[in-house]
Order: C-alpha cells, then sequence, then structure tokens
C-alpha cells in the first residue's frame, strides 16, 4: 500500500520592521481617543534622542564613591523662588501668573494708539487741571475710572459712532468728568453734548425734527441729574456761545399759523408753556478757553448768555480776552494772559468799555459765590477800576462771591530772560492789588472773600 505524501507548506518571510496588526477580538474594546493620540506621541518621538532619565539610585559616601571611582552625584537644581503675593505698597497681587513684560512696560512718550499725540499731552496738561471747578467729580490721576475715560476722550471718534446709543447710559455723575476730558483732549461739539446728556432718539427739540418729543411735554427731554458742565478749550475750536445757548436754552415751536385756531369763541386763552431747559439745575459752569488755541469769543453773546444762567453760581472765565462789545482784534485774545507784556500795556489802555461790560455780567450773574478769571492777566486792573457809574460792585451785585482766583496761568522758566520774569512778577503785584482793593470795599459791609493768586517774590536787585 503506497505511502501518504504530505505537502511542503510555504511560509512567507518573517518582517522585522512591519509587523501585521494582530485582529481585534471580540472580547476587547476599541482603543479610545486618549489611548491613540498617547501611541501618536510616542511614535512620534525620536529614537536617536532619548529622553533623560532621572538618576534614581541611592547616594554613596565619600569614602566608597572615592573607592569605587564614582563621579560625584550632581547637586539637584534649586527649587523657583516662590512668587511674592504682595507688592511693595503692601497691596495683595492677583492670583495667577504675573502679566507679560509687554502689558506692564510703558509706551513711548508721546506715542498714541490713535496717532493722537496732542490730544494724550493735551490731558496731562497742567493748565487745563487748575481750571477745574471745585465741587465738581474728577477721578482719582492713575484710578481706573480716570484710565478708563481718558481712553475713551482720545477715541472719541470712534466711540462717537459705534456706541452713540450707550453714550447715555453712563452714570449721571461721571458725565460731567467725560465731557471735561473730551474737551480738554479734543473739543467737544454740540452733537457730542447731545449724544451724552440726551436719551438715545430723544434729541428732537434740540435742534433736529422729534414730534414725539414735542408731544411729551417741556421737561421729557431734560438732565436735571446733570448739574455741571465743564467745556474747558472748546469755545472758540469746536463750540459756539450761541450754539451752546440754542442747545441748554433751545427755542419754543410756534404754530405754523399767525394765531392758533380757538375751538369756541369762548375758549381760554392756551397758557404759555415754560421754556425748556437741557439742564435745569446747572450750578457749575466753565467757560475756559484754551491758551494756545483760543478763537473769536465775543462777549456779547456772552452777556445774551448770562440772563438765561439765573441759577449758576460757579463761573470759570480763565483766558478770556479784555470785556468789549465790539469783536476783538485776533492779537488781543492772544494776549490774553499769555503775553509778558500784557500787564504793562494794560495800564494805557481805555477801560470804560470794559467796565460796562463787567458792571452788565455782575447784574446778571448775581448768584455767583465762585469766579475763575485765571489767565485774564491783561484785564486785571478792571476789576478794582471806576469810570463814571461803571464799575465792578464786589458789595451788591457780586457780594455773594466768596472764592476768587487771579492767577496769571503762565509761569517763567528758570532761565528766562529778565524782562518775562518782570513781567510775572507785574502780574501778581496787579493781582495782589485787586485783592487789597476788594478786602477794602467789602469791609463790614458784605462776605469776606477767599483770593487765590501767584505769591508775589520780590527782586534781589
Amino acid at each position: 500500500m503506497p505511502r501518504k505524501r504530505q505537502q511542503a507548506r510555504s511560509f512567507k518571510p518573517f518582517s522585522v520592521t512591519a509587523a501585521p496588526a494582530p485582529a481585534p477580538s471580540a472580547d476587547k474594546p476599541p482603543a479610545s481617543v486618549n489611548q491613540l493620540l498617547a501611541n501618536l506621541r510616542r511614535a512620534s518621538a525620536a529614537p536617536s534622542a532619548p529622553a533623560p532619565v532621572p538618576a534614581s539610585g541611592p547616594s554613596l559616601p565619600p569614602t566608597i564613591r572615592e573607592v569605587l571611582r564614582l563621579p560625584e552625584t550632581p547637586a539637584p537644581l534649586p527649587r523657583r523662588p516662590p512668587r511674592q503675593r504682595f507688592d511693595d505698597r503692601g497691596r495683595r497681587l492677583p492670583a495667577g501668573p504675573a502679566p507679560p513684560r509687554s502689558w506692564v512696560s510703558g509706551a513711548p512718550a508721546g506715542a498714541t494708539s490713535d496717532g493722537s499725540p496732542r490730544a494724550s499731552a493735551r490731558l496731562g496738561l497742567s493748565g487745563p487741571a487748575r481750571t477745574a471747578l471745585p465741587v465738581a467729580y474728577l477721578p482719582a490721576r492713575g484710578s481706573l475710572i480716570d484710565l478708563a475715560l481718558r481712553r475713551l476722550a482720545l477715541d472719541w471718534e470712534l466711540h462717537r459712532v459705534y456706541n452713540q446709543y450707550h453714550l447715555d447710559a453712563v452714570p449721571s455723575h461721571l458725565k460731567p468728568a467725560l465731557i471735561r476730558y473730551v474737551s480738554v483732549a479734543r473739543g467737544v461739539t454740540t452733537s457730542d453734548l447731545k449724544a451724552v446728556l440726551l436719551p438715545a432718539g430723544g434729541g428732537g427739540a434740540y435742534g433736529e425734527e422729534d414730534e414725539e418729543v414735542e408731544e411729551l411735554g417741556p421737561h421729557s427731554a431734560s438732565n436735571p441729574q446733570v448739574s455741571c458742565l465743564d467745556l474747558s478749550g472748546s469755545l472758540g475750536r469746536s463750540l459756539s456761545l450761541r450754539g451752546l445757548s440754542r442747545l441748554l436754552f433751545p427755542p419754543s415751536r410756534r404754530p405754523n399759523g399767525p394765531e392758533a385756531v380757538r375751538d369756541a369763541w369762548d375758549a381760554a386763552d392756551p397758557v404759555p408753556s415754560p421754556p425748556r431747559t437741557l439742564l435745569p439745575n446747572l450750578t457749575h459752569l466753565s467757560l475756559a478757553l484754551d491758551p494756545c488755541a483760543a478763537g473769536d469769543v465775543p462777549w456779547k453773546q456772552l452777556l445774551a448768555l448770562s440772563l438765561k444762567l439765573s441759577t449758576v453760581t460757579h463761573l470759570s472765565l480763565a483766558f478770556w480776552p479784555v470785556p468789549c462789545l465790539t469783536p476783538p482784534l485776533p492779537a488781543s485774545i492772544q494776549d490774553a494772559g499769555r503775553s509778558p507784556g500784557a500787564a504793562r500795556l494794560s495800564a494805557d489802555r481805555d477801560w470804560s468799555e470794559a467796565l460796562l461790560v463787567l458792571k452788565m455780567l455782575s447784574k446778571r450773574l448775581y448768584r455767583l459765590e465762585y469766579l475763575d478769571l485765571t489767565g485774564c492777566v491783561s484785564w486785571f486792573d478792571a476789576l478794582a477800576m471806576e469810570s463814571g457809574h461803571d464799575r465792578v460792585d464786589w458789595v451788591w451785585s457780586w457780594g455773594k462771591i466768596s472764592h476768587l482766583r487771579l492767577f496769571t496761568g503762565w509761569t517763567p522758566d528758570e532761565d528766562a530772560p529778565p524782562s518775562e520774569q518782570l513781567a510775572h512778577r507785574e502780574a501778581a503785584s496787579t493781582a495782589r492789588r485787586v485783592e487789597r482793593h476788594i478786602i477794602a470795599q467789602r469791609a463790614g459791609r458784605a462776605l469776606p472773600m477767599t483770593v487765590e493768586r501767584d505769591a508775589v517774590e520780590t527782586s534781589n536787585g
């Protein structure tokens, strides 16, 4: 019987590089995402650069190590110093890592992100800071509110367009500070004031056509919460007195016909509504000019506006030119408190027109308790002069003023020429002479007055 021949089995060559993956069994669950990521990390690691394994062997005594000629055990790495939880002033630092160096390092001097270094520098001027009204709220310099308002003022052109419907949501006690920052930085306009002081879409009675506001009543578009309006540096640059007057006291609308048609012949005459006022509780008003860019500011318009400012008790007319009823020359504006020779030229002027304007102004603003005349060196003499029946009455008309500021508004440098230093001393002496005149005129007849002025320096020669 023949034998069975066994068939030779063919074996495939064994591959070292690529081993087939074992077939997944039904009992073994599939790999999770974390396991797949771990396998990819191990596969991507370079085999030629293995990770250093820290020496975990026990240390040997020095004598045995010298006998066996073993290298010394490296010293352990120093511990990371613990972060101080308090700064130099003792304030607790916020949790988390330290801020990046780019956040802490200050920007270059004079550089701003909006490309307006002049506007940023104007916010740091000491001149506008001197013209700040008392009692008015201003955030502490360097505080979060101060930084936010300054940034808002520098980027005002952007926020004025994209946040025009949210500006009225600023708290009432911060609106005067915001208006002051914008006014000092670039100057405010009537549109800016309406965007901050009036609700969105509620300015129809103040220059725009909006019948809904007219139907709501005379006091619907007013802001009684704001009592301070600081417009330092805006008049003559971006705002006019006539536009300000129309904004604060808009004219009442009249019927189209010459006379309203009555419902019946015996109907009573319609009672005229009280004049509409934007800020009915306005008590602090700053009309200070910018000493570097003063424009045309006619006193005649100020006299017309003063008839309606019956509630104002604090007023600033810093850096205003010589009072006159005719439009002043541009040179007279430039000399108002900035020219070193303004004090010497004032003695040769005719003060009759200036005294008439000041007399009319004092009778209309009889409730003033604070008056700021910083930088008005060119007409300090008019405050103590008399021409016929025209003079400044410090006893009756302005008898309630208890605080008067007569700063020169400029300080000569140490290396300034002698003529400029002499002019500054003469201006300070004029302010002291005005103070003595007011004290003598009020003696026993009116309240005492505090006069702030520059100290008079005596010359050594």
